[in-house]
């Protein structure tokens, strides 16, 4: 008897799960249920090269729009699933319908965290989750106007790039003493944080957002430190939250996302998860790992494709992630956890932004960053992988090749 397949999420991650259900020869049915109109798309652009005006709207697509009735996968545009009976195999759909499955995939994604506080529910806001988003705020980037950022994480940092690169005046506010100090320590934070000084951004650390203010739309910001400015629109990023509310109401075990096995299983044997939303064991590590990354999607959701046909999966991948921000370009592999790191190691350029650092513990490299040095990206995960204790002098030489590094 044939089977059918329920894809739940019609980012990368579901996509690219289709994709993989194809190609492992799986003949059933596989339905892909988005939330959005669009067709299924990659993010990276939206705060890269689509909001920048670089690249074309139809260049962030996963596949060619025919692809999908090419390969018999019923695309479902704007329709979500809205409700799981695991004890049924049932997927209730935004339409009023449903779908019996044999196998399904929650590939749901993350959301955007909100703004709380007053003048939080003016117009003029702006959360960056997709294409629309990203229109949306490539219009606010022009010369004469002034954009405040709301947070410094990635998404603050790369819109803030591309705000000023358009000619807009940018203030970032944020409330820890450098940004990216949650991911990257201070030791290569404050590398980002005089990056962005240099290129003429006004940023308020250990700042945060008090208030906003205006007849309708957001005009003014008053700002913890009792500053007040005037604005012309309102980015926040202040983080995501794994949009895991389809898996908490079918009873799905949830903590920071979707709980699953190295093979992606969650607590509901015929129910996998992927991309942003699945917080996975990750044997490598011995911890959950949940990452909001492009590689994650890529790699997750033909991850999942085959453990739902019953192969021998086990999803661990060294964590990836890359940045572009003015003139620097970066790579990151690697995954410190909550146990933290102990030093950064520098080889390379570090005043000229062409150096890679690590990240260590105990003598072991947890984590890589390559800064406009290309082509190492791979070594660095490989090194990461080896849970070797590493010679420090050797690992800061840089006429040392990462690979002679790693064990043999």
């Amino acid at each position: 008897m044939s089977q059918t397949f329920v894809i739940a999420g019609g980012g990368l991650a579901g996509a690219k799960a289709a994709d993989t259900l194809r190609a492992e020869g799986f003949a059933g049915r596989i339905v892909l249920a988005s939330g959005e109109n669009e067709y299924p798309y990659e993010r990276p652009p939206l705060s890269k090269g689509y909001l920048q005006g670089k690249d074309e709207r139809e260049s962030a697509q996963v596949f060619e729009p025919s692809w999908y009735a090419e390969n018999n996968v019923e695309l479902l545009r704007g329709t979500a699933v809205t409700g799981l009976d695991p004890a049924g195999h049932v997927a209730a759909l935004a339409n009023g319908q449903s779908v019996t499955y044999d196998k399904l995939l929650i590939a749901t994604g993350a959301v955007p965290r909100p703004l709380a506080g007053t003048g939080s529910d003016l117009d003029g806001i702006h959360y960056l989750r997709n294409l629309t988003d990203s229109e949306r705020i490539r219009d606010q980037l022009g010369e004469h106007k002034h954009l405040l950022v709301v947070g410094a994480g990635w998404i603050g940092l790369e819109v803030a790039a591309a705000a000023r690169m358009a000619g807009a005046q940018v203030t970032v506010v944020e409330v820890a003493a450098l940004p990216l100090e949650r991911v990257l320590g201070r030791e290569c934070a404050q590398i980002f944080a005089r990056l962005h000084a240099e290129q003429g951004v006004d940023l308020r650390l250990q700042t945060g957002l008090h208030e906003l203010i205006g007849q309708g739309r957001a005009e003014r910001a008053l700002l913890t430190d009792g500053s007040e400015i005037e604005i012309d629109a309102v980015v926040v990023g202040i983080g995501a939250a794994p949009a895991d509310d389809l898996a908490k109401t079918a009873g799905l075990q949830t903590s920071n996302g979707i709980l699953t096995d190295e093979h992606l299983r969650t607590s509901e044997p015929d129910i996998f998860a992927a991309g942003d939303v699945a917080n996975a064991w990750h044997p490598l590590f011995g911890e959950r790992v949940r990452t909001e990354h492009w590689a994650n999607a890529l790699t997750s959701g033909p991850a999942a494709a085959r453990s739902m046909l019953g192969q021998d999966v086990t999803y661990d991948p060294v964590p990836y992630f890359f940045s572009d921000q003015y003139s620097l370009g970066m790579e990151y592999a690697g995954w410190i956890g909550p146990a933290g790191y102990d030093e950064v190691v520098f080889r390379g350029d570090v005043p000229g932004r062409e150096f890679v650092a690590f990240w260590l513990r105990a003598g072991v490299v947890l984590a890589g960053m390559n800064v406009n040095v290309w082509d190492v990206s791979d070594d660095i995960q490989a090194l990461v992988r080896s849970r070797a204790v590493v010679d420090r002098a050797r690992l800061a030489d840089h006429a040392v090749p990462i690979t002679e590094l790693v064990p043999r």
